[in-house]
């Protein structure tokens, strides 16, 4: 098949269809032979996606026989000839390692906490591998120098050392491992007896060690032959000669061809073309290949830019999309993949960005096209996957409301009953726990709720799940296997909720499937991984599952595909998008090293972190080739401005150099082309021209409701709240609606200040008579332990309530001495009536004290700021309405009395003490700012104004998202609206 001598090194360039082209030129090279000359071929690819389009291609072509096609991933087909052991598990060598690193941390706890164990393990099992790979055994490692850096490198190649017995010939090898003893046996035997048969490597850069190897095998043999992907013909020799130097040349994306010639010894005129085909736009072609050149000769660009075609016409089918945000970014590609779908073109976006593609596939969706994606999902995101973590990270610590409902709202949960009446009693927890807690249920408090509630599935539901829930708060460190036992079997009992027996739908479909193969698998390698806390476990699992992905089994549309980087040499699509590409993301920043530095690595002759910089540009140079490309990008993420890849950069400088081809013309051209899809993309969020006026912005709220559905009753707090927020009471006391506690229930200053209230208003009426001060610390103090203890079930706000309460106890009773006063025991509210009005307040202050004179003395503790007088004198009434009230005889057991002084006084870090001395003024305005007040909210023409002296843009209005504050703003004018049906109608 091949004539003379070897090596027998052939390339496709970039452009050119490489699978169609590779089969292509193996019928040419057995024309006028036989059919079978076909199966004597044995023919290694890259992958498993090149294979089955190479089969396609094959079968496109009628019936004949087929190569045999192997992997060069996958040498296994070979390994029961050649005697090799077959590989240790990942898995089970991930938690080999994640042991070792645990002993690592307790010896060197300055080093990383626990909770990266799963993190080094994962980097450390990546190093095991690419040493086996590379050929670099753990004794070049102990020989490194590291005098010149930092102890931290010392003590990592001291470690090290500890993983030398896994590279003994007597240690079943890692799968690449393998993969090295494989090549080299297939090395030496093909030595002694040389296949009769050509055997060809296509497809692969030679990248890794091993598959280096095999080339070099198989570049050895009489019939042997490499086809290189993506070969740049183009690119000069004096070039060619540059990229000798890892450590300048190491991110071209010819590089590592280079380095496979320097290793068979031949240079760049020995490649030949493996066939005729000839690239979709060869002036392209040229012009990526000058922008791509190594860093320290781009002052090439301006002499041997002058021989480049015409720029217009060799980026013709180039399209630069500069989108101002990932979404714009998005839209645009799903746009270009939907009008490629409705007139039958095949297109590919390319892009290592997860995050885009899956913003892509949901755009997609609204039009119900679900594209190929080669990544699947992967299985931390799928229900099961989501399911499963949840459960893990709940162990070890005390279940929160939040954390309950999580497990309670997924879809696998109690799946096995019907979901309607699951949901429904969910619902009504929820409401329950919202509202009276408590923080921290537990299987009793479901059982207690649910004997109380008149749906008959109540209980069997709540029991069925209490007993599940208790479990959680367990913090004993187990080894792996029961960690993982009582993950799986927690998953099936809440998945299978009161019903006696099965797991309802957890395991179904792809995803269940595939996430119980992971539980098995993990179940049968866990007695490997030692022991774990809680904490570290949930970090282990996160790790992962986060590996593992599960295909979509829903049929995908067979010409709109999701690739990733690699798959751009598979090519076969006539329209390809290249997304993502900012600096980052496409190429990615390589991945910290914990075990070895830069320098550490070239020594001992592992990759450089650029080797993945020159992959992502070769497969870039690749994939730019397609008959049509479009380049996205998103100027800006969530964060900050985002810096375009280099490779886009390259490309947009060498043509805004080259004004005598037109480059500035061309680019113009390729960006214009890019903003008519940003321009369609735009379209999809306008505002639609015929809206229903309930999707349009809304105006500041002012109802009107009739005077009958206006409040004939307020307490003293909401007087407040009806000058600074009306809209509050319209909502609460008119359409009855209550705001819904959070979710997760946290210490806030409301529980702060009922706590305080509480323990206040206790030790004022349980104060002994001649207590000295000494005492009445030591009381406060006591008093303070039980209250927070009985109503604040948070121990970190505990410890800080209690503190603050300290600091303050001294403050407390200095004022509470101070005037002489005797507290007032009340055992009801008071009331003011506005006869005329029709209107009733009513409410009572924190404290009443009987001064020495007779009169009284009104005081209100507040835990923050106390308001300053001239907040009284606009909104914070309380204590003046409530000296109101006394004088009126708003207080049966008092009758009227004569308020000499109101005191707010705070028990906050500065300890402030606000008091207003009343007199006859101050009487009358508090008097008829009420009356007016009222009167004014009496009158139909008075709407309730949301937000209508609130002072601040951070006013915590409970109103607001019904109000749609956001959709309007402090500015606007209200607009007063009649609602309801008015009186008389």
């Amino acid at each position: 098949m091949f004539k003379g001598d070897g090596p027998h090194i052939f390339g496709l360039p970039p452009g050119v269809d490489f699978p169609e082209a590779l089969v292509a030129g193996l019928h040419a090279r057995i024309a006028g032979q036989p059919p079978e000359a076909m199966a004597r071929i044995t023919l290694y690819l890259n992958t498993a996606r090149m294979r089955r389009r190479v089969v396609d291609i094959f079968t496109q072509s009628g019936a004949s026989f087929l190569p045999r096609l192997r992997l060069v991933t996958d040498l296994g087909a070979e390994s029961l000839a050649l005697g090799v052991p077959p590989a240790i598990p990942t898995l089970r060598r991930k938690l080999q390692l994640s042991v070792l690193v645990a002993r690592l941390l307790d010896n060197a706890k300055d080093m990383a906490p626990r909770s990266s164990i799963a993190d080094l393990s994962e980097s450390l099992a990546a190093l095991m591998s690419e040493m086996q790979g590379e050929g670099v055994d753990p004794d070049r490692l102990a020989g490194l120098d590291v005098s010149d850096f930092s102890e931290h490198w010392a003590r990592t190649r001291a470690f090290l050392t500890i993983i030398a017995p896994f590279f003994t010939d007597a240690e079943q090898p890692d799968a690449e491992g393998r993969q090295r003893r494989l090549a080299m046996h297939l090395r030496d035997q093909w030595a002694m007896a040389p296949p009769d048969g050509p055997i060809i490597i296509a497809g692969s850069t030679g990248s890794r060690g091993t598959t280096a190897l095999l080339m070099q095998a198989v570049a050895a043999l009489p019939q042997g032959a490499i086809v290189l992907p993506g070969f740049d013909f183009d690119m000069p020799s004096a070039i060619w000669d540059r990229l000798d130097d890892a450590l300048t040349s190491e991110d071209h994306p010819q590089y590592r061809f280079r380095k496979i010639m320097d290793m068979l010894e031949i240079g760049r005129a020995e490649v030949a073309a493996w066939h005729a085909t000839q690239p979709t736009s060869i002036p392209r072609n040229q012009v990526v290949s000058l922008a791509l050149r190594p860093a320290p000769v781009t002052d090439q660009w301006m002499v041997e830019g002058q021989f480049l075609p015409e720029l217009c016409d060799a980026t013709k089918d180039l399209t630069l999309i500069e989108a101002a945000t990932p979404r714009q970014e998005a839209l645009s590609i799903a746009l270009i993949l939907r009008e490629a779908a409705e007139v039958g073109k095949r297109a590919a976006l390319i892009s290592p960005d997860r995050t885009l593609t899956r913003r892509v596939s949901a755009a997609l969706d609204r039009w119900g096209i679900r594209a190929d994606d080669s990544a699947g999902i992967p299985l931390n995101q799928s229900a099961p996957g989501r399911f499963l973590r949840h459960i893990a990270r709940l162990f070890g610590k005390r279940l929160t409301s939040d954390g309950l409902l999580i497990l309670l709202k997924h879809p696998l949960t109690a799946s096995a009953m019907e979901r309607g009446e699951h949901l429904r009693l969910t619902r009504e927890l929820e409401l329950t726990l919202r509202e009276k807690g408590p923080a921290f249920p537990e299987g009793g408090d479901m059982v207690a709720w649910a004997a109380a509630q008149k749906n008959p599935l109540a209980l069997g539901w709540a029991t069925a799940l209490a007993g599940a829930i208790d479990a959680f708060s367990d913090t004993a460190m187990l080894p792996l296997a029961e960690h993982v036992a009582r993950t799986l079997a927690m998953a099936e009992r809440l998945a299978r909720g009161p019903a006696p027996e099965g797991t309802g739908e957890l395991w179904l479909e792809a995803p269940g499937e595939k996430a119980l193969s992971f539980m098995r698998t993990l179940a049968q390698e866990a007695e490997h991984g030692g022991e774990l806390t809680p904490a570290e476990f949930r970090d282990l699992f996160d790790g992962l599952i986060s590996a593992e992905e599960v295909r979509d089994s829903r049929i995908a549309h067979p010409g709109i595909m999701i690739w990733g980087t690699i798959e751009a040499r598979v090519q076969g699509a006539d329209l390809v998008i290249l997304g993502g590409l900012n600096d980052g993301t496409w190429p990615k920043l390589p991945p910290p090293d914990p075990w070895l530095n830069r320098k550490m690595r070239k020594d001992a002759g592992l990759l450089l972190p650029e080797r993945r910089i020159g992959l992502a540009a070769h497969d870039f140079q690749q994939a730019i080739g397609a008959p049509e490309v479009i380049l996205t990008r998103a100027k800006r993420d969530a964060e900050a401005e985002t810096v375009p890849s280099r490779w886009i950069n390259r490309l947009t400088c060498l043509l805004d150099g080259l004004p005598s081809k037109n480059g500035p013309e061309a680019l113009g051209q390729m960006r214009a082309r890019g903003q008519m899809w940003l321009d369609r993309a735009a379209l999809l969020d306008r505002p639609l021209t015929d809206v229903n006026p309930g999707l349009l912005p809304a105006s500041r709220p002012a109802p009107r409701p009739p005077i009958s559905a206006r409040p004939d009753r307020l307490s003293l707090t909401w007087i407040e709240r009806l000058i600074r927020d009306p809209y509050a009471i319209y909502a609460d006391k008119i359409l009855n609606l209550r705001p819904l506690r959070p979710l997760r229930q946290v210490p806030d200053a409301r529980d702060r200040g009922t706590v305080v209230h509480a323990i206040l208003e206790r030790f004022v009426k349980e104060r002994p008579t001649d207590e000295t001060m000494e005492q009445a610390l030591d009381r406060l103090s006591a008093i303070t332990t039980i209250e927070l203890a009985e109503q604040v079930p948070w121990p970190a706000a505990r410890a800080l309530w209690s503190a603050r309460m300290d600091r303050a106890a001294a403050h407390f009773l200095a004022v509470d001495t101070r005037d002489g006063g005797v507290a007032e025991k009340l055992e009801e509210r008071g009331e003011l009536p506005l006869t005329d009005l029709g209107f009733t307040l009513f409410g009572t202050p924190d404290r009443i004290d009987r001064l020495p004179d007779g009169n009284l003395h009104l005081i209100d503790y507040k835990t923050g700021s106390p308001p300053t007088a001239e907040q009284q004198k606009s909104y914070a009434k309380q204590l003046l309405l409530a000296a109101l009230m006394a004088e009126e005889g708003g207080f049966r057991a008092l009758g009227p009395q004569t308020v000499n002084k109101i005191s707010y006084v705070g028990l906050g870090a500065q300890g402030k003490v606000t008091e207003t001395v009343m007199d006859d003024e101050q009487r009358e305005s508090v008097r008829k700012g009420l009356r007016r007040l009222i009167e004014t909210y009496m009158s139909l023409s008075q709407g309730y104004t949301s937000r209508r002296a609130v002072f601040s843009e951070k006013f915590p209005g409970d109103y607001d998202h019904l109000a749609r504050f956001g959709e309007w703003e402090m500015t606007d004018s209200p607009v007063p609206t009649l609602v309801g049906a008015q009186d008389g109608t």
